[in-house]
C-alpha cells in the first residue's frame, strides 16, 4: 500500500485497517483449505476460528456505532470460539462481513467525530479510544493470522514485507525510489 499522507485521524485509521485486512489475506492465500482450520494445541485457535471471533466483535462494536454500546446484548463471544465455518468460502465470507461493520461506520466519520462519546461494555470512550482500541485487537489478531499462516507454509511462504535478508536490497530500492511500502 503506497503511504498517503494525511492530518486525518480517521482516514489514516481506516487505511491502517485496510492494511492489515489486506496483510491477514496475502497471509491467509498461503495456507491450504485444511490449514485453515489447524489450531497449533488444544489452547489456540485456528485461522477460521480467528476470523469467526473477529467478524462477531467486529459486528458488535461497529453496528450502530455511535448510538449503541459496543458490546451488544445478542452477542454471544463464547460461541465465536466454538464451531469453525466448514469451508474456506464460508470463512472469508464472515470475514468480508465483518470488516464491513468495520469500513461502513468509519468511512461516514469526519475527524470532528472524534471527541463524541461511544460506550464499549458500559464504559465510556472517545471515538478516537474507540478506534484505537479496534486498531490495537485487530492487528493483534491478524498478527496472529500472518503467524499461523508462516508457521503452517513453511518452506513455501512469500514474504509479506521486507524478506529476510533483503533490508539493504529493500532499502536501496526505497531510497531510489523503486518502491514505496508501508
Amino acid at each position: 500500500m503506497p503511504h498517503e499522507f494525511t492530518t486525518s485521524y480517521v482516514k489514516d485509521s481506516i487505511e491502517i485497517f485496510r492494511y492489515y485486512k489486506k496483510l491477514a489475506e496475502r497471509a491467509i492465500g498461503q495456507v491450504s483449505d485444511d490449514q485453515l482450520f489447524q489450531a497449533l494445541d488444544p489452547e489456540t485457535n485456528s485461522i477460521a476460528i480467528t476470523a469467526k471471533h473477529m467478524r462477531g466483535n467486529m459486528r458488535s462494536r461497529w453496528s450502530d456505532f455511535l448510538n449503541s454500546d459496543g458490546e451488544k446484548p445478542d452477542r454471544n463471544r463464547d460461541s465465536e470460539f466454538e464451531d469453525p465455518p466448514k469451508t474456506h468460502e464460508e470463512v472469508m465470507k464472515l470475514w468480508e462481513e465483518g470488516w464491513q461493520y468495520v469500513f461502513s461506520a468509519l468511512e461516514p466519520l469526519s475527524d470532528s467525530d472524534l471527541t463524541r462519546n461511544v460506550t464499549i461494555r458500559g464504559e465510556p470512550h472517545s471515538v478516537m479510544q474507540a478506534i484505537n482500541r479496534q486498531v490495537a485487537h485487530y492487528t493483534y489478531h491478524c498478527g496472529q493470522i500472518v503467524f499461523l499462516a508462516k508457521h503452517f507454509a513453511h518452506t513455501s511462504w512469500k514474504p509479506l514485507t521486507v524478506p529476510r535478508g533483503k533490508s539493504e536490497e529493500f532499502t536501496r530500492r526505497v531510497v531510489a525510489g523503486e518502491t514505496n511500502q508501508r
